[in-house]
């Protein structure tokens, strides 16, 4: 006598039949969730429908988190005592006004540029110590404490910094360049990320769009030599640059958009022979079939 059974069921391991019932399997039951026939939805991404999201997303966002950036840098928060003045916060029981190790060790060297006459007579060359600080540093973020027109009074109660030379109410005798607005200071404090770095320490205006600022001839530079660099073996140099339109020399900028633009580019080029390539391929076949 032979028998016929379904061989998908042998294969799940359920006998072929059961006797006297019906015969066991594995199917899942014939229903719309089962049987993954339930109604979809599938979103078709094409650039009509991408791009204006990304735009939509773009617009929302950016005014928002500008508001919320400028929120947040509204709100002041003073930390006593801050760790971030350590190992450089007080010194003969006095509290250091500025504190830290930044502040403390702040480039003090005098720099005098001098012209070399046809007398041989040095002619002083007008080095301006006000504008090289950012305008937001120099009218937000740092500010001298609250009282009086007497500087040295509103500082009373701190003592210098261990490594300078005289007190942050010394620093100019100009009011508007003293104590903690300072440009000197203001631009030492914006810290630089690499250990070789430039700090902007004067200008030279040109008086004259007819002349140059700085006329051909034979200079000297004259240096007071406060800020000790051999302990670390450090170095320091004074360099004289022109500015542009984007400020001082700065290759790494242009080095970005040119390999930035040469990148999309080529992926441009790269994409367009794809799609060209396999668009005739596409057509060919069509036309075959």
């Amino acid at each position: 006598m032979a028998m016929n059974y379904n061989a998908k069921d042998e294969v799940d391991g359920g006998p072929p039949c059961a006797p006297g019932g019906t015969a066991k399997t594995r199917r899942p039951d014939n229903t719309a969730f089962k049987q993954q026939r339930l109604p979809a939805w599938q979103p078709i991404l094409t650039a009509g429908t991408v791009l204006p999201i990304f735009f939509i997303i773009g617009l929302i966002f950016i005014p928002i988190g500008i508001g919320i950036f400028v929120t947040s840098n509204n709100i002041r928060e003073i930390e006593n005592p801050s760790k971030e003045c350590e190992p450089y916060r007080r010194n003969e029981d006095k509290p250091i006004a500025p504190c830290g190790a930044i502040a403390n060790s702040m480039f003090n060297d005098t720099l005098e540029l001098f012209l070399i006459g046809n007398d041989s007579y040095p002619i002083p060359i007008a080095l301006k110590k006000k504008g090289i600080a950012w305008w937001t540093d120099k009218n937000v973020k740092f500010r001298n404490p609250p009282g009086g027109d007497n500087l040295e009074e509103r500082f009373k109660g701190t003592t210098k910094p261990v490594n300078w030379l005289k007190p942050v109410y010394m620093l100019d005798s100009d009011p508007d360049n003293n104590g903690f607005i300072n440009e000197d200071f203001i631009v030492w404090m914006r810290t630089a990320a690499l250990p070789t770095f430039r700090k902007l320490y004067r200008l030279i205006e040109r008086k004259s769009d007819l002349h140059p600022t700085l006329p051909a001839g034979r200079y000297s530079l004259n240096v007071t030599y406060n800020y000790p660099v051999h302990y670390f073996d450090g170095r320091k140099r004074m360099i004289l640059s022109t500015i542009s339109w984007m400020g001082g020399k700065n290759p790494f900028l242009g080095i970005a958009y040119i390999a930035v633009g040469s990148i999309s580019f080529l992926l441009g080029v790269v994409l367009l022979v794809i799609n060209h390539k396999y668009r005739n391929s596409s057509n060919t076949a069509d036309i075959t079939i």
